[in-house]
């Protein structure tokens, strides 16, 4: 049976949106074949995370088991996606497959994702493309790409990381632990030249918030999260906003946007504000001039390596094309 319009876009639509999101340049974007699914890519940075799809419209809900257990035995996604048609015997049908699931593979359904599109939807309507397409972009953006690509970051751990009252200090300990581990309180603080209370303390928050983890519960030899990295990624793309080289005019609208989800208003504050400790018109009560001052501070100490924006590499197959 041919797809439906309906069918094609919604496959193709998501792809778009995480593509467009990579243009954030904090992850890389490649397209997969799409074998046994309607649409398939795989996240890359210093990691691979293969997210996949099913897309339901016309069939009335008859394939619905057939699509999980397409996407949920499959172990090398770390994400199946599934965009369905907001009908309610398609909520009912799901519900019925996905509580066997739970029961038989609740890791497995811990991956899913679903995203309901609109009954009325017309692919052949222009308005009703871009209606559904921002819709997808607001919901893949938020529960899919920051779940799976930033590690769960969200914008409470954000705002408990911007509170800190001791600027740029937060953001040295996960650059140093991510470069050399962390041995011990002592041994940290020392190589960091900061006061090994201080750094006690702000590592134990940072391990709170997330960004780190440890073996033990009660802390210890610790390393970086994945939102602990994603932090570091952002912070590093808006260094690159203070300095005025973060696109071009300054500008990332991916990035900007990815930013606003986590209450990061970055445009908000002029490249141009006072930062470092010691300037007094800075607005204690905006997480985001806060955040913004940890990174100027961050970057004025010269105490953290401040990972690039990813770009994808040329494949192999791309290289030898090109020559």
């Amino acid at each position: 049976m041919p797809e439906s319009d309906e069918h094609v876009f919604l496959s193709k639509a998501a792809l778009h949106i995480m593509e467009s999101a990579s243009k954030s340049r904090l992850f890389g974007y490649t397209e997969g074949q799409r074998k046994r699914f309607d649409f398939s890519c795989d996240l890359k940075k210093d990691w691979s995370k293969v997210i996949s799809g099913q897309t339901l419209w016309g069939h009335g809900g008859d394939g619905i088991d057939k699509d999980l257990r397409t996407l949920l035995h499959d172990e090398d996604i770390a994400a199946a996606v599934y965009i369905a048609r907001h009908e309610s015997r398609n909520r009912s049908r799901l519900a019925e497959v996905t509580q066997d699931y739970l029961r038989t593979m609740p890791k497995s359904l811990s991956r899913l994702r679903v995203f309901w599109v609109p009954a009325d939807f017309d692919a052949d309507d222009e308005k009703s493309r871009r209606t559904v397409h921002n819709l997808l972009k607001e919901e893949i953006t938020k529960d899919l790409l920051l779940q799976v690509a930033l590690g769960g970051l969200t914008s409470a751990d954000v705002t408990r990381f911007a509170s800190s009252r001791r600027p740029g200090l937060p953001l040295e300990i996960l650059s140093q632990v991510k470069r050399a581990g962390y041995r011990s309180h002592r041994h940290t603080a020392k190589a960091l030249d900061v006061n090994l209370n201080a750094l006690q303390f702000e590592t134990e928050r940072l391990f709170i918030i997330g960004f780190l983890k440890s073996d033990s519960p009660q802390g210890g030899i610790y390393s970086v999260t994945d939102s602990g990295n994603a932090m570091l990624d952002i912070c590093s793309r808006l260094r690159d906003y203070l300095h005025g080289s973060l696109g071009d005019g300054n500008t990332n609208e991916d990035f900007e946007h990815i930013c606003k989800l986590l209450g990061i208003d970055y445009p908000s504050i002029s490249i141009t504000e006072p930062l470092l400790i010691g300037d007094d018109k800075r607005n204690i009560e905006d997480p985001t001039a806060l955040l913004l001052q940890h990174v100027a501070q961050a970057d004025a100490d010269g105490a953290v390596e401040w990972p690039e924006p990813y770009f994808n590499l040329p494949s192999a197959s791309e290289i030898s094309t090109a020559s």
